[in-house]
């Protein structure tokens, strides 16, 4: 059912210092800067291998708008949605439908962009609730324009999504709408014993959705909380985060085998944010 993660959210407050911001991050220039103008919202887009970063802002009135000053005045700036990419919006919602979910129409939207003046269309597919379980998500089919991309990566940038990570406080749950739902592949389930934490690990295009349960008695809720992206040296990305002024961890070993990490401590916008070299 679901392809890929097409991207991920950050919601703002001020679009050009958090494009200022990322440009440091990611060691690279967004490739598209745009409006929704029937939602009412700006962006400023950073491509990498395997999804896009959006950074979404409010620039007007619409239903975008209310969500990203809704979500930026509950927990200020941050990461606020993921998105999921799917090859066949019909087929989707013929089997959601079937399954018994109440699903609406897929929405038309359209994007702008001010520097090329190009223009994107895709179709969206806002989900009912037992299937977004408190996080903004939606499915999106693209089908009319595309991104630019890079035609190559420095060492010192972010090349990719290594892993983005969600809390839940019911893992069986997850699994039911994750794998058995959104047909998205189960590759680890595991109990990490030094932090007595019950860890689920998705993979789906090169990236990793790596979910930790934190269990209470309410029902079934996640939340996104960080991203790690991978970079080719992480040498060469700590020196030059740290002349571009970003506060930056020492590099350590990863709890993973055979990987170099370092933690972001500024400039992210409120997401956890770690780097990644694997060996």
């Amino acid at each position: 059912m679901i392809s890929s993660i097409d991207h991920l959210i950050i919601a703002v407050k001020d679009l050009d210092q958090a494009e200022r911001n990322y440009k440091k991050i990611f060691g690279t220039s967004p490739v598209w800067r745009g409006k929704h103008e029937s939602l009412g919202t700006a962006n400023s887009i950073f491509n990498v291998k395997n999804i896009y970063l959006e950074l979404l802002t409010a620039d007007g009135d619409g239903l975008g708008a209310e969500l990203v000053k809704s979500s930026i005045a509950e927990h200020g700036d941050g990461l606020a949605g993921i998105v999921f990419g799917v090859n066949d919006m019909s087929q989707v919602v013929q089997q959601l439908k079937k399954e018994g979910h109440v699903i609406s129409d897929p929405v038309e939207g359209e994007g702008s962009d001010d520097m090329s003046e190009k223009v994107r269309m895709w179709k969206s597919l806002f989900l009912p609730p037992e299937l977004t379980r408190g996080l903004f998500s939606f499915m999106i089919q693209h089908h009319d324009g595309e991104l630019p991309s890079y035609d190559e990566y420095a060492k010192d940038s972010i090349n990719k999504l290594d892993h983005v990570v969600i809390n839940t406080n019911n893992a069986d749950s997850f699994i039911e709408t994750y794998r058995d739902v959104f047909k998205i592949r189960l590759a680890l389930d595991k109990t990490i014993e030094h932090w007595n934490s019950r860890m689920l690990f998705f993979r789906l295009n090169k990236t990793t959705i790596e979910v930790v349960e934190r269990p209470n008695n309410e029902s079934p809720k996640d939340n996104l909380w960080g991203l790690a992206w991978e970079v080719e040296s992480i040498e060469d990305t700590h020196k030059r985060l740290s002349y571009e002024g970003v506060e930056v961890s020492d590099i350590k070993e990863g709890l993973k085998e055979n990987t170099l990490v370092a933690t972001l401590k500024s400039h992210t916008h409120n997401v956890p944010t770690l780097i990644i070299q694997h060996l």
